[in-house]
């Protein structure tokens, strides 16, 4: 299965199941930034429920941007605030401590552009899954493309109706099981079994 994706921050389950059963991945990077998309947030289960991190990324005057061109807005210090969200959400999960290290470029560089961030964010939880995470950019934007399977609608969170098997969530005693949240949600809880579990979903 080929398909095209956008690349996202700690991108949805939604993303990798995809990503995880596919043949080749080519990356959508020449479309223009949209707000409130995911292209800059990701969903977490904290302790009050579905918590969003968003990241704050500096406005032009220009209509359209592309998206390779949004640059992360540095006055405000979101990267510790996103940290520190993460802890209080999956610090009691069974693998938060196991794989922090390796996350913690992600909250220590700084980076310039989102779309350098995300990739990065890509590659890193890609490493932690045990997944290799080879792709393609694209080079010109299509409209249709029809030799691949078409996923970029993922990168609206709200047309992403997917649902999947559960599995145990920290707070999910308190508010039940929440499905297709970021890729760390399933990566804390799971652990290097969070591959098998994308592999097994359906698509």
């Amino acid at each position: 299965m080929n398909i095209l994706i956008h690349p996202t921050y700690f991108p949805s389950i939604s993303h990798f199941v995809v990503m995880a059963q596919a043949d080749r991945i080519v990356l959508e990077v020449e479309d223009n930034f949209q707000k409130q998309s995911n292209r800059n947030r990701t969903y977490i289960y904290s302790p009050n429920g579905i918590q969003l991190l968003n990241i704050p990324v500096k406005h032009t005057k220009e209509r359209h941007q592309n998206i390779k061109e949004v640059r992360l807005e540095t006055a405000f210090d979101w990267q510790k605030q996103h940290f520190k969200s993460l802890e209080a959400a999956y610090r009691t999960s069974p693998f938060f401590e196991y794989f922090e290290d390796s996350l913690m470029p992600i909250f220590t560089k700084q980076h310039r552009y989102l779309m350098d961030l995300n990739l990065e964010t890509m590659q890193i939880v890609s490493k932690c899954l045990g997944m290799e995470f080879n792709y393609e950019k694209t080079v010109e934007y299509f409209h249709e493309v029809p030799n691949y399977r078409d996923f970029r609608s993922l990168v609206n969170g709200k047309k992403d109706n997917a649902t999947f098997e559960s599995y145990t969530q920290v707070f999910g005693d308190k508010h039940g099981f929440i499905n297709n949240l970021s890729i760390l949600d399933l990566l804390f809880n799971e652990g290097r079994f969070a591959l098998d579990y994308l592999k097994n979903q359906k698509l």
